[in-house]
């Protein structure tokens, strides 16, 4: 049984992950800051106190593993000057890694941070998830990367407001959503067949929609009435200047809204297992 140290397991995508990589036969111990609150999420998987910006924490929760999967995110109220989990934190991870031996590094990364430099778009936090990549590569680990689509979980769990589906700006490029339970499938069949060989995967849906369109299938199939509003997006931009949440909110939804998504997961798809959750799926599953 190959044990597995999850680091950010309470983020949207940590309990999906989670379960899937129990599922398919591996030991997990999930490392956190708030023991108390992961244990609640996690009542069932050991978990251990410790912080990515503390080596020596890594180094005592590393020993006995074999791999480290990292479900790391920039924080929307941070600045780039802060200490960063895909920046220090991943330095750290490496160098702990490389004392207690571990074998291999699972990263979700993400498929929008392509945007970065497209249409004149500048922001650092792109560019530090593209350097967390390039961090891992060069570490001398074996690595499997994943570069997912948007996730069907940002609807409900980023997007919802009682009653309301709230959307920001001109969606004008369509997104392969993909379910956070269907990734972690993926994620499990990548790692038990991984071997010694380096993995990146592109992770896509089987539907691709715009905003809107995604808005109309989650809105048609959730179990109670919900309607979505559209704001303006440079109303935000300029609200940005005063919030550094808004700011983060105003980037992510420009990228996400223009960014020429194109379809790249065939190899994902013969080798992981194709996606089965349709959005209609998703939205129809939710218990509101």
């Amino acid at each position: 049984m190959q044990k597995i140290l999850f680091i950010g397991a309470s983020g949207m995508l940590g309990k999906p992950v989670a379960l899937e990589l129990l599922r398919a036969g591996f030991h997990l111990t999930l490392l956190a800051r708030d023991t108390e609150k992961v244990e609640k999420l996690f009542p069932n998987i050991p978990v251990i106190k410790g912080d990515v910006f503390d080596i020596g924490s890594l180094e005592s929760a590393m020993k006995g593993h074999e791999m480290v999967y990292l479900n790391l995110s920039v924080a929307q109220t941070s600045r780039k000057s802060d200490l960063q989990p895909e920046r220090e934190g991943i330095k750290n991870i490496i160098e702990a890694s490389g004392k207690t031996g571990i074998k291999r590094i699972a990263y979700i990364s993400s498929l929008i941070k392509n945007y970065e430099g497209m249409n004149g778009f500048r922001w650092w936090s792109f560019q530090i998830k593209q350097a967390a990549v390039e961090i891992i590569k060069r570490s001398g680990l074996n690595y499997s990367i994943f570069y997912p689509s948007t996730f069907m979980e940002s609807l409900d769990q980023q997007m919802l407001q009682g009653s309301r589906l709230m959307l920001v700006g001109k969606s004008e490029a369509p997104m392969w959503f993909v379910a956070g339970k269907d990734y972690g499938r993926q994620v499990a069949w990548a790692l038990k067949n991984a071997g010694n060989e380096n993995q990146e995967y592109a992770i896509q849906g089987s539907e691709p929609f715009t905003w809107d369109q995604a808005a109309k299938v989650f809105c048609d199939n959730y179990k109670v009435p919900v309607k979505p509003i559209k704001a303006p997006l440079v109303p935000l931009k300029l609200a940005g200047i005063f919030s550094q949440r808004l700011n983060y909110v105003y980037h992510i939804c420009e990228a996400m809204n223009k960014y020429p998504e194109k379809f790249e997961s065939e190899r994902a798809w013969n080798d992981l297992g194709k996606p089965t959750i349709t959005l209609a799926d998703y939205a129809t599953s939710l218990k509101p």
